[in-house]
C-alpha cells in the first residue's frame, strides 16, 4: 500500500475527483477512472475524514491523502499464443493482430483473444493498470479486421495513450478493398447525406455513429444529434476491373467508433468486401473480373481491412512513434489474383 499526499492548488474545481484529477502528481499515474474508483473505495481522505462522494467539495490547500493498494492478479488466464511484436519497451507494445484473433476476453469469446496472449508474453512482468496486473487496452480492432494495436504496460503509458485517442492526436491508417469506386466525381456518391469531397480526390464521411435501432449487434448512422461523432477520411489507391468494381483505399480515422469505416463506407455505398455484416448483398460481376480474380475474391471470408499505420507520441519520452505492418497473407493475395 503507497500513500499519496495531494495538496490542493488555487482555484480548485468545485468537485473532489475533478480537482484530484488536475493536481495529482503525473508521475503517480493516476487516471480520472482510477481516481474515480479509489474515492468510492474510501481511500480518500482528508483530516482523517473519509471523502466517499466525488462530488466532495474541496477548497485552496486541502492536504488529501491517496491510499493505493498494490496492483491485484488480474482474472484472466495467460496463454501461450503466438505474437507478431513489432516493438516493445517498458511502458508499451505494439502488435500485429492477425485476422480472427478478438482482442479481450467477452462472454462470447473466453480465451485464445489477444490479452491472453499477452498476460503470457508479459510473464508477470506488468506494474498495474486500473488496480490491476493487466494490460491497457487503448484502443480495439474487430475479429476479423488484422493489424496494428498499441497497448499499454502501465498506468502511467495507458494514461498518456488514452488522452491521444481520446483528442484524437494518433494517427491510423487502415487499407480496405470496396466494392464500387468512391470517385468525388459521382454525383450519387456527392449527393449522399454526410458524405463531401476533399483536397486531392479523398472523400469525407462525418455522421453520429450508434446500435442499429433493430439489429443490436450492429451499429448504424445517424444525422439527427443520436449517437458518437464519427469522421472518416478515405482516398482511392488502386482500380479493379473492366470496368470498373472493386478498389482498394486508405481510410484515416479522425475518430475511432466501433465498426467505423464498415459502416461509413457501406453508408457511401462501397461495403468492404468480404463484410457479411455491413456488406452481405453486395456481390461482384464476374464478368469485370479475370477467372482467378473473381474465385479469389468472391471466397474472401472476412471484411478486407487492415489496420496498416499507427502513430502516436510516446506516452513516457514524448518521442513521435510511426509504425506500419504489411498486408497480411490473405489480403496480399486477393489483390496479387485480382492485378493477375
Amino acid at each position: 500500500m503507497d500513500r499519496l499526499c495531494v495538496i490542493i492548488t488555487a482555484n480548485p474545481p468545485p468537485r473532489l475527483d475533478k480537482a484530484l484529477a488536475r493536481d495529482v502528481p503525473e508521475e503517480a499515474s493516476l487516471s480520472r477512472t482510477r481516481l474515480a474508483k479509489l474515492i468510492a473505495e474510501g481511500a480518500v481522505t482528508r483530516g482523517g475524514e473519509v471523502l466517499s462522494d466525488a462530488k466532495a467539495k474541496v477548497a485552496e490547500g486541502d492536504e488529501i491523502w491517496i491510499d493505493v493498494p498494490e496492483a491485484e492478479d488480474y482474472d484472466v488466464l495467460p496463454q501461450d499464443i503466438p505474437l507478431d511484436v513489432v516493438y516493445e519497451d517498458d511502458d508499451l507494445i505494439v502488435v500485429n493482430k492477425p485476422a480472427s484473433m478478438v482482442v479481450h476476453p467477452a462472454p462470447g469469446s473466453p480465451s485464445g483473444t489477444l490479452v491472453n496472449a499477452l498476460l503470457h508474453h508479459f510473464g508477470g512482468n506488468l506494474s498495474g493498470v486500473g488496480g490491476e496486473k493487466r494490460p491497457g487496452i487503448v484502443h480495439r480492432i474487430d475479429k476479423d479486421t488484422s493489424g496494428l494495436l498499441v497497448v499499454a504496460k502501465s498506468d502511467r503509458a495507458h494514461h498518456g495513450l488514452a488522452k491521444q485517442f481520446e483528442k484524437h492526436t494518433a494517427r491510423r491508417a487502415y487499407l480496405a478493398l470496396v466494392h464500387g469506386v468512391p470517385d468525388v466525381g459521382d454525383p450519387r456518391l456527392m449527393g449522399t447525406k454526410g458524405v463531401s469531397a476533399a483536397p486531392g480526390g479523398e472523400i469525407t464521411i462525418t455522421s453520429g455513429l450508434a446500435r442499429h435501432r433493430t439489429d443490436r449487434q450492429k451499429q448504424a448512422v445517424f444525422f439527427d444529434g443520436q449517437g458518437r461523432h464519427a469522421i472518416t477520411h478515405a482516398r482511392m489507391l488502386e482500380v479493379f476491373g473492366e470496368p470498373p468494381c472493386l478498389t482498394l483505399v486508405e481510410c484515416r480515422l479522425e475518430t475511432g467508433r466501433t465498426h467505423q469505416i464498415r459502416v461509413h463506407m457501406a453508408h457511401a455505398g462501397h461495403a468492404l468486401v468480404g463484410d457479411q455484416t455491413y456488406g452481405g448483398r453486395r456481390r461482384l460481376k464476374e464478368s469485370a473480373l479475370s477467372e482467378e480474380g473473381f474465385a479469389v475474391a468472391d471466397a474472401f471470408d472476412r471484411q478486407a481491412l487492415h489496420a496498416a499505420e499507427l502513430g502516436f507520441e510516446h506516452p513516457g519520452t514524448g518521442e513521435e512513434m510511426l509504425f506500419e505492418a504489411p498486408l497480411p497473407e490473405d489480403m496480399a493475395r486477393l489483390l496479387e489474383a485480382l492485378r493477375g
